[in-house]
Parts: C-alpha cells; structure tokens; sequence
C-alpha cells in the first residue's frame, strides 16, 4: 500500500533514528527484538509516526483507475501491509480510495507475519480460493515481491519514482499504474 497505492513518504532511517533502532535494520524485526517493555513503547510510538504519515497520505496517480478496473473486469484485490490495519484504512481514507477495498481483505501486521513472509498473500488466496498461477502481488519494494514469489504468484512491481529494481524477484515492471494499465489494456486487445 504505502508507497505502491501512495506517494512513498516514510522515511525509515528517520524512523529507526526516533525510535533508536539499528540503522538498516527492518523496523518491526528491529523491534521485535528489544526486550519486552521497550518494544511496546518502541510499539507506540512507532504507531503515532505512522498515524502522521497515514493521514497525510495522497494516492499515486492512476491508482484509483487501475483498481477500479480491476473491480469492473470481476476481479479481486486485497491488500497486505506491513502497517496496522487500523492504519492502512485510515491511509485509505485520506487518498481517497477507501470505498475500493473490502476490510476484510486488508491484511495488516496483526493478522500475519509481515512481509517478506508470504502469510498475508497465502491468507488471501485462500479467503478467495485463488490459485498461485491466477494470483499477481503488485509491490513497490523487495519484501511485496518476496512474499508474492514465495506464495507463487505472479510478481509485478511498479517503481514510482525510477526506485530499486529486483528483477530476480519480479516478472514484470512498471514505472506507474498508468504504464501498468496501457500494458493490460494492450494485452487484452491483442489476445
């Protein structure tokens, strides 16, 4: 969601600063790892940063027409995050693309190991009976297209901004949803 349906604002070396986490490290493995009582202040006060973030999120461009097409074409779309899902919806909210995505479809880091774990997508394709081979994981970062690969989907990232590149881990790339829905709408002409 953040930075693949939203403008990628979090900047995680701040983060880790204001939490005193390691640099480099993945916030919640950072987390994860402190003692006890320190993570859930850690815990705590990394929610209000991300409830910062969350409500002044702005949607990327293309994205509401890409999932709207989605939906119209009979298809299903999920969400899985790293965030809370109490925060994913309230990001939702603020860019305006709430009404698109059922809540129980929006997989947040209370229902399942975070990704790079496969378990949100696995939750997913199960809720949807969906097979791997009819199954894409559209991302911005190594850990969407980590967690999309390991479940056996089809691994699409959309690089906004001209970011990281994984081919190893991506079947395609796109530089927006613009690009992404040329290249559908091309495909489905042409078949």
């Amino acid at each position: 969601m953040d930075g693949t349906l939203t403008h990628a604002v979090h900047d995680f070396d701040d983060i880790r600063r204001r939490l005193d986490l390691p640099e480099g490290m993945p916030i919640l493995e950072a987390i994860e790892a402190l003692p006890a009582g320190r993570a859930r202040e850690a815990e705590r006060a990394l929610y209000d940063i991300e409830l910062d973030l969350a409500r002044a999120a702005t949607a990327q461009r293309g994205a509401r027409d890409f999932v709207e097409s989605l939906r119209e074409s009979g298809r299903r779309v999920g969400i899985v995050t790293r965030n809370s899902e109490a925060l994913a919806h309230v990001t939702l909210a603020a860019c305006g693309l709430d009404d698109l995505f059922d809540r129980r479809f929006v997989v947040g880091r209370e229902r399942c190991a975070p990704k790079p774990d496969p378990a949100g997508v696995l939750m997913l394709m199960s809720a949807w009976d969906a097979a791997p081979e009819r199954t894409v994981m559209v991302g911005d970062y190594l850990f969407d297209l980590q967690a999309g690969r390991a479940a056996g989907a089809m691994t699409v990232l959309v690089r906004g901004s001209g970011g990281d590149r994984w081919p190893e881990h991506s079947d395609a790339e796109f530089d927006d949803f613009e690009d992404l829905a040329l290249r559908i709408r091309g495909r489905v002409a042409s078949a």
